[in-house]
């Protein structure tokens, strides 16, 4: 009995041991996977799928879009898919792109599709909009006519993308810009915004022949103006905001001129009291100086009384002027 129940012990590690070595075998290598890829007519060995593994590349996501190109009739190398993968591609978005080139007859390589997924932009849906246009909308964008009068248009571009020309084009933003300028310099060339708003399609046709696509991932179908709004009287307001500036600094001189003319009054009111304190200073040396001229015998007593006389003479004669004057300025 011990030696029947050893080895049925035996038995069961030897199971147990090569259950798990075939799980990290299947694990390592996709059996399953080569399987589903024989099948499907795509030819790939095991040996390729385990140096998948060594390189750090998950085979489904290899295997699995080959499978798919090869269903919808195209040629690709495992190298090539392999390669964009560890590059960060896209292989799935780029097999979709190409079978959706295919079934529209574009002229789309492989190599041209791994470009453009790599250079970040959506390779299945340029594909998509190359066939099936979109169109783009502008926003309300502000444009003054020669008369002053502001208008405010809306336009929708139609555009189909160049897949030439998605590796190094410009995208929407661009169109959008280009847009807007055209429509700016249509309106501000109007001499009329009435004009404008009799014939929106003069601001489609111009913005149209300027070329706007060149350098872009996309070619302009059309330019619809889809609304037209009039906006304020921008001529006006800049009139009358010209005006208070003038008023403003015409304000600012005279304030400044009245400035100058009360400190110039200032200083010749201070200058007139200096003057008037020097001729208080010198009056007041007068009698000092006809004192001593007095004691030195160079003045007389009789001089002295004929100053004094023509001094009040001249008084007399001052009030006298005075008070004419105030009559007749009564």
């Amino acid at each position: 009995m011990e030696e029947n129940f050893g080895s049925w012990i035996g038995i069961f590690i030897i199971a147990l041991i090569v259950i798990i070595v075939l799980s990290i075998f299947l694990r390592f290598v996709p059996v399953g996977l080569w399987i589903t890829a024989y099948f499907s007519g795509v030819r790939v060995s095991i040996g390729t799928l385990i140096g998948m593994r060594l390189r750090r590349v998950a085979p489904h996501d290899i295997i699995r879009p080959l499978i798919k190109a090869t269903k919808a009739g195209l040629e690709l190398k495992i190298d090539e898919l392999e390669a964009h993968y560890l590059a960060g591609g896209n292989i799935n978005t780029v097999i979709d792109a190409l079978i959706a080139a295919q079934r529209a007859n574009i002229d789309l390589e492989f190599t041209q599709a791994a470009a453009i997924d790599l250079a970040g932009r959506n390779v299945f849906e340029a594909v998509q909009v190359s066939v099936n246009p979109k169109v783009i909308e502008t926003p309300n964008i502000s444009a003054v006519a020669q008369d002053g009068i502001e208008i405010i248009a809306k336009a929708k571009v139609t555009v189909r993308a160049n897949i030439e020309r998605l590796v190094g084009g410009a995208g929407e933003d661009t169109i959008i810009a280009r847009v807007g300028e055209g429509i700016v310099t249509t309106v501000g060339s109007a001499g009329n915004h009435k004009a404008v708003l009799e014939n929106p399609d003069l601001i489609s046709r111009t913005v149209l022949d300027k070329g706007l696509d060149s350098g872009t991932a996309f070619e302009i179908l059309s330019i619809d103006i889809a609304d037209v709004d009039v906006g304020r009287n921008i001529g006006a307001k800049l009139q009358t905001e010209q005006a208070e500036a003038d008023k403003n600094i015409a304000q600012a001189k005279a304030e400044e001129r009245r400035s100058m003319a009360i400190a110039e009054e200032q200083e010749m009111h201070a200058e007139t009291q200096r003057m008037r304190a020097r001729v208080v200073e010198a009056e007041a040396d007068v009698p000092l100086a006809m004192a001593e001229a007095l004691r030195a015998g160079n003045l007389g007593v009789m001089d002295y009384y004929k100053m004094q006389n023509v001094h009040a003479d001249t008084d007399m004669r001052k009030s006298i002027s005075d008070q004419a004057d105030n009559e007749s300025d009564a």
